[in-house]
C-alpha cells in the first residue's frame, strides 16, 4: 500500500504534506472523517442530478481528503472535483460535486497525459517534461488566457507526488481532442502533456465553477 503525506496525518492510507502549515495547527487535534458508514451515507444521499455517480472507492478517498483539507483552510469553495483515472478515457470520468447541496453539477470526459497510457492511464509522474498525469489532491488557482484559451492553474498539495504542478504548467483547459467526435474516430480520447483537459464546450463553465481554491482530486487505485 502506497503512502502519500499530508499535514503529518495518515488518512485512510494517504499521508499528505502541504507547505506553509501554520505552526498553531496540530494535526492530532483535528477531527477527521474516518467512519466508513459516514462515507457510504454521503454517497447514498448524493444527488446524481441525472448524471452517472462516481465509483464509491474514488468518492470515499476524495471525500475524506476534502474535509480534512477544508478544515485547515486550504479551500474557500464547497466544490469537490473528482477525476477517476482507473476508468477508460471513453467514459465520463470527471465529476464536480456541489458539497453545499450534495449534488453533482458536472460529469465530463477528461484527458490524461500522453505518456500515462493509451485508453487507460497507468503511469504517473511529478517530473518536468514527463508528459504524464499526476495523482492526488490539488487546490484550484487563478484563471488566465493561455494557448488553449481560458485555463485554470492548479497547485498540487502532495509533496513529491504533484507539487510540481505549477512548474510543469499542469492546468485545466479545453481541448478539441476531448470530444465524442474524437472518440468515434480513435476509440479513445486524445492525450495532453499531463493536463486534465476537458471538452471545449464545457471548459469555461467548469473553470468558472471551480476556480479560486476549490478541491480537485485525481484518483487511481495505486495511490491507496
Amino acid at each position: 500500500m502506497k503512502l502519500l503525506t499530508f499535514l503529518g496525518l495518515t488518512l485512510s492510507g494517504l499521508f499528505f504534506i502541504v507547505p506553509n502549515l501554520p505552526k498553531e495547527i496540530h494535526p492530532e487535534k483535528s477531527a477527521m472523517v474516518s467512519s466508513s458508514n459516514k462515507v457510504v451515507s454521503a454517497y447514498n444521499n448524493l444527488n446524481a442530478n441525472h448524471f452517472q455517480l462516481p465509483n464509491l472507492e474514488s468518492f470515499s478517498e476524495a471525500l475524506k481528503g476534502f474535509y480534512s483539507l477544508k478544515e485547515r483552510g486550504f479551500f474557500r469553495k464547497d466544490f469537490l472535483t473528482i477525476i477517476d483515472f482507473s476508468l477508460s478515457s471513453r467514459v465520463k470520468r470527471l465529476w464536480i460535486i456541489d458539497m453545499a447541496q450534495n449534488k453533482i453539477v458536472f460529469n465530463s470526459l477528461v484527458a490524461h497525459g500522453k505518456n500515462s497510457g493509451e485508453d487507460y492511464a497507468n503511469q504517473f509522474s511529478n517530473k518536468n517534461e514527463s508528459n504524464k498525469s499526476s495523482l492526488g489532491f490539488y487546490a484550484t488557482g487563478e484563471v488566465y488566457q493561455g494557448k488553449h484559451g481560458l485555463s485554470l492553474k492548479l497547485d498540487g498539495l502532495e509533496k513529491g507526488v504533484n507539487d510540481n504542478a505549477r512548474q510543469r504548467a499542469i492546468v485545466i483547459h479545453g481541448a478539441d481532442y476531448v470530444s465524442d467526435n474524437f472518440l468515434k474516430n480513435h476509440s479513445r480520447l486524445g492525450k495532453s502533456h499531463g493536463c486534465p483537459a476537458v471538452p471545449i464546450g464545457l471548459s469555461k463553465k467548469i473553470i468558472e465553477t471551480i476556480k479560486d481554491k476549490s478541491c480537485l482530486f485525481i484518483y487511481h487505485p495505486t495511490i491507496i
